[in-house]
């Protein structure tokens, strides 16, 4: 049998976009929404069927995937739109929202009868563009057949942790290692400029060894050409870390370096929310210097 069409509520976002057109590539029909009705409408070539409200979008489908911003809006948007969803139908909630966000959510899912898959992703643009995000599935066990043709569509991998919330909170996990490393980076490359050190020496000097990393060289690179095109906003990443720090300290843990790294990513957000979050080295640059 095919997959049910799918209402994708967040389509104009990157991520979100990327995944409406794999879905469609897959041959899944897509019902795409987006706050900003501009972001979404070029879908529409891409065979989508873009709707004027979430609620438009969502009516009699068995399947709806979030991938907005944070959990305000999520939240806002699926009180709108679950209730139009058919009798029992599959929520794929796939944006970063945080614990409370998604306890939040498992509450309304009740409400609404509907089934909460909670799976946000590992990746950024160009994984999502290409198909390769890593899906950090947890919900129902009986959920996990119906979702799969919609996270093998979007991801190269899916991994299913636990029950819905255990996704979450594995992405925070992750995150924590990617703005330490991103941030870390930020101050390294920004001492090598300070010390007269072309920071290509560094990143040569760790390539191919149990220091190096894909991610550093990536970003490495950006920094260096001061050149920071969004593959992932540095708003997005501070409200990350805004998310880490949150449940960290709800769970009685000290953590001192993500605290540090959620300051520094707030110092540059008024400047430079809309770059890649690359550009908190920016920040880093103007002190040394």
């Amino acid at each position: 049998m095919s997959p049910e069409p799918v209402a994708v509520l967040g389509a104009g976002g990157t991520i979100g976009a990327a995944m409406t057109r794999n879905l469609l590539a897959a041959g899944i029909e897509v019902r795409a929404w987006n706050r900003t009705a501009r972001k979404a409408a070029p879908l529409a070539d891409d065979g989508a069927s873009v709707a004027g409200e979430a609620a438009e979008a969502a009516a009699g489908a068995g399947v709806v995937l979030t991938v907005l911003a944070d959990a305000d809006a999520t939240l806002d948007v699926a009180h709108d739109a679950l209730p139009e969803a058919g009798d029992g139908a599959l929520w794929l909630q796939m944006g970063t929202i945080g614990i409370e966000g998604t306890e939040a959510c498992a509450e309304l899912a009740r409400e609404r009868d509907v089934v909460l898959v909670d799976a946000p992703v590992l990746g950024t643009k160009q994984p999502a563009e290409a198909g390769e995000l890593i899906v950090l599935g947890s919900g129902p066990e009986e959920a996990r057949e119906p979702a799969a043709p919609y996270f093998d569509a979007v991801g190269k991998k899916t991994m299913w942790v636990g029950e819905a919330g255990a996704g979450t909170r594995l992405k925070l996990v992750s995150n924590s290692w990617i703005l330490a490393i991103v941030e870390g980076l930020a101050e390294t490359i920004a001492l090598a400029e300070r010390l007269d050190v072309d920071p290509a020496s560094f990143l040569e000097a760790i390539e191919g060894g149990p220091l190096d990393a894909g991610y550093a060289r990536v970003k490495g690179k950006a920094m260096q050409e001061r050149s920071f095109e969004p593959s992932f906003k540095l708003a997005l990443a501070a409200k990350d870390a805004a998310l880490v720090e949150r449940a960290a300290r709800e769970r009685g843990a000290e953590l001192p370096l993500i605290s540090a790294i959620r300051a520094r990513l707030d110092e540059a957000v008024d400047e430079h929310g809309e770059l890649d979050m690359a550009a908190t080295f920016l920040t880093s640059a103007d002190d040394v210097g």
